[in-house]
């Protein structure tokens, strides 16, 4: 019978661990609730059934240099007396109970003073007594209460993510005015013979166009500058005819107050550009919670350890490494340079880098690259280039890190051009007709004519049709940078996806097991396996369905990149490549070989475990070309030929270089590409594609540069997202047909004379608020025709929740 982890939720088909009549998958997990239990704050379990994060178990040492002076002062915030205050991420934050466990920790520890969730932000502020509690004694703390801090180069920069308050302020201003202004002009809206009204009516009108002033002059500033923009780019973008539709409005109504033929349009203008504002805040209310441009410091470590010649250890910043230093790495840690192995036997894991599964093995002598990460005994290594200089920073040296987009490319831009000479045309060709026919009726008509033409519900259109857009697909974990990157999804043609962690579960392994052994040696080979940090060696420890019993281990012996041995119950084995126990191995294939008292038992064989449901959506995904990349050897090309039947390429051992340069490759013959990748060894590759979708699995994955994150397991859905994309242009579009349509209608009373520049100013709010009522229903059935499905699927709060993510975070992820 499969029981739950009382703490974390786990499932636990085995090894229970009974305490106070629960039963807990971990000594880890037991602990907490011991701590929690002994603290009277049980009621955690309360606030979320099963919420707790299980801690891991690695070494608690590794915090250590944050006790370092120099290193001390760059992470905390503040330090002043006895009291500091650090500012820790820690990206496992994912529910109301983590808040409340987080901002109970003066309760757990009395020498911390108070400790502040931003949840959004995945950040912990604490405030707490560093001369009794070591900044490392408060990291390890965190780490047993299964909230890991995550700490890294990025960390030292500081930098915070500063709001630009400047549109709420423009916003706020157009608001005030319109509502001010709308209040003000109501008396001759409504008429009437008032002789008060009569008496005053000149201040009003002064009043309303103080109010319009800063309205006109600041909150529309952006537009001016969007517009000389795209001028002196040669492209007339949509800012050009809305800035001269301001332009005509505010001259008009300027006229008018002078002259005493009427109160203006100072209300409908501040009105309409109250609505561009909100659109535009509307757009801008995105997912700045992600970080989708990342770069080596989110990856490297803080610090570093630095080793004398004499043997003296000291804890240094990563940014005070020299070439020549010599600097310690243990077993798990990062490699952050380029470097020479001096000491030490190197089995450095590149996946992260290459794609490539399999660990390397160094030896003294040997060059190791940035960025793999040691698994076994500690390294003695000698720096040969600085972090700036090493072979992963690099990727980010690359033109396609450097790409700027303009905006101009957009389709709202391709129709306003023709929008803006037609209607300019149409003005002076009736205000050539009126000229000979009625002097005094050419000024009304040329205005009204530019006043109802003004494509403000074109500008309307866009941002509220793909900011509803962006709020769904959010919701279904499918995270988009901007909205010009639904557009370029839109537009797509290519596909590619690397293979490794994208299309391939990252965790999982399908193992097979080739040969003739009995419990009593597999139950051994577990005990034995138990020892070993090796990748495989782990995957094969929870693959194998045998209570080891801790049965003693006697004469272990790790040779580095080659395999173990070891005496278990009086029977020597020996666990690793085929070489090393003798047999002859299959190039393209990933096996772990056992022996027994130098007799071959057998081999388990691994194999990648492919995501759910991938052949039925590359059968979807017929429309588009696709393409796979990898840095793995070519040993699954016929499975993945008969999972994508219609896969145009393969390519495979592609180093991170080689995949950029072949999406510029595709790039040239005129395809427009996205690409699906999971790490660094395909950042370049996402950079450079037209759209880059980074693949996240968890909440420690490392998402690099993209426009967009999403949830490794919603891959299968790949084409409703882009099916959703495509259809929010379509909306868009029709969203065009309304705003045209009252456009000709109003056009075609404005050139004959027959309509004033002041209906002309109620007209155009009423078309801005039918795009807007149109484009909310609209996308709203969108998203539920392609997510409707996946709702049924997935429990609610799957939709809400974004920890798999491990991201910096600004705002609120709207719902």
């Amino acid at each position: 019978m499969i029981e739950y982890c009382f703490h974390c939720g786990l499932d636990i088909e085995k090894d229970r661990i009974p305490f106070d009549e629960k039963i807990f998958c971990c000594n880890g997990c037991r602990s907490v609730y011991e701590i929690l239990n002994s603290n009277n704050l049980t009621n955690f379990y309360e606030l979320n059934a099963r919420a707790g994060i299980r801690p891991n178990d690695e070494n608690s040492s590794q915090f250590d240099y944050l006790d370092t002076p120099s290193i001390f002062a760059t992470i905390t915030d503040f330090s002043e007396g006895s009291t500091s205050l650090v500012t820790f991420k820690i990206p496992v934050i994912h529910c109301s109970s983590c808040i409340w466990l987080l901002e109970s920790l003066q309760m757990l520890n009395k020498d911390i003073k108070y400790s502040q969730v931003n949840f959004t932000r995945k950040t912990l502020k604490i405030s707490f007594n560093h001369q009794d509690l070591k900044l490392s004694e408060l990291a390890k703390f965190l780490t047993n209460l299964g909230y890991k801090p995550s700490i890294s180069l990025e960390t030292a920069d500081k930098n915070e993510d500063h709001l630009d308050k400047s549109l709420l302020v423009k916003l706020a201003i157009a608001g005030f005015g319109f509502g001010n202004g709308m209040f003000l002009a109501f008396p001759e809206y409504i008429g009437g013979n008032d002789v008060w009204m009569e008496n005053y009516k000149g201040l009003f009108r002064f009043l309303m166009f103080i109010l319009a002033l800063p309205v006109v002059f600041y909150s529309a500033s952006d537009y001016y500058k969007s517009a000389w923009y795209g001028l002196k780019n040669k492209i007339v973008n949509i800012d050009v005819p809305i800035v001269l539709g301001i332009f005509v409005l505010f001259g008009r109504s300027v006229y008018e107050v002078l002259t005493d033929y009427g109160a203006g349009y100072f209300d409908t203008l501040c009105g309409l550009l109250f609505f561009m504002l909100m659109g535009k805040m509307f757009q801008k209310r995105t997912y700045s919670s992600l970080s989708y441009d990342r770069d080596y410091k989110s990856f490297y470590p803080i610090a570093v350890t630095k080793v004398d010649f004499g043997g003296i250890q000291e804890n240094i910043l990563l940014s005070e490494v020299k070439v020549g230093d010599r600097i310690l790495v243990r077993n798990q840690e990062i490699i952050p340079v380029d470097a020479v192995l001096i000491n030490g036997e190197g089995n450095i894991d590149n996946s992260f880098i290459t794609g490539e599964s399999e660990s390397i093995s160094k030896q003294p002598g040997d060059k190791i690259y940035a960025g793999g990460k040691q698994i076994g005994s500690s390294l003695e290594l000698e720096v040969i280039k600085n972090v700036d200089q090493s072979y992963l920073t690099q990727l980010w040296n690359k033109e396609a890190f450097k790409k700027h987009e303009t905006g101009l490319d957009t389709l709202i831009n391709e129709i306003s051009k023709y929008f803006t000479f037609i209607i300019v045309g149409i003005a002076i060709i009736a205000g050539i007709y009126w000229y000979f026919i009625d002097l005094e009726k050419m000024y009304q008509v040329v205005s009204a004519i530019l006043i109802i033409a003004c494509p403000c519900a074109l500008a309307l259109s866009s941002p509220f049709t793909f900011g509803h857009v962006m709020r769904i697909l959010g919701r279904n974990k499918f995270y988009v940078k901007d909205t010009l990157t639904i557009e370029k999804i839109a537009k797509l043609d290519t596909i590619v996806f690397d293979k490794t962690g994208t299309i391939t579960e990252r965790k999982k392994s399908n193992i097979k097991f080739e040969g003739d052994m009995q419990e009593f040696d597999l139950c051994n080979v577990k005990t034995l396996l138990k020892n070993s940090n090796h990748p495989l060696s782990k995957s094969l420890y929870e693959f194998i369905n045998c209570n080891d019993g801790y049965f003693p281990v006697e004469n272990f012996n790790e040779i580095s990149g080659k395999g173990y041995q070891g005496n278990v119950r009086g029977n020597l084995y020996k666990i690793g490549s085929a070489k090393h126990i003798g047999q002859e191995s299959k190039n393209l294939e990933t096996a772990v070989y056992i022996s027994k008292n130098e007799k071959f038992l057998g081999k388990f064989i691994f194999k990648n475990e492919y995501r759910e449901n991938l052949k039925t959506l590359f059968s979807r995904l017929n429309f588009y070309k696709i393409f796979i990349l990898s840095g793995d050897n070519s040993s699954e090309e016929l499975q993945l030929k008969a999972i994508i039947p219609n896969v145009t390429s393969m390519a495979f051992n592609q180093s991170p270089e080689d995949k950029l340069n072949y999406i510029q490759k595709l790039q040239n013959a005129g395809m427009k590409i996205g690409m699906l990748g999971d790490g660094l060894n395909d950042a370049g590759a996402l950079k450079q594609s037209n759209v880059g979708i980074a693949i996240s699995d968890d909440t420690n994955s490392f998402t690099p540069s993209s426009d967009v994150i999403m949830k490794g397991d919603r891959v299968y859905r790949l084409d409703d997202y882009f099916n959703v994309c495509k259809g929010s242009i379509t909306i868009v579009k029709m969203t065009f047909g309304i705003s045209i349509l009252y456009n000709i209608l109003g056009l075609s009373f404005a050139v004959t004379g027959n309509i004033s520049p002041l209906f002309a100013a109620i007209l155009m709010p009423m078309s801005s608020i039918t795009v807007i009522s149109f484009t909310t229903l609209s996308t709203w059935i969108l998203g539920r025709r392609y997510f409707n499905k996946m709702k049924k699927k997935y429990r609610d709060n799957d939709f809400i929740n974004t920890d798999f993510i491990s991201a910096t975070s600004a705002t609120a992820i709207p719902q």
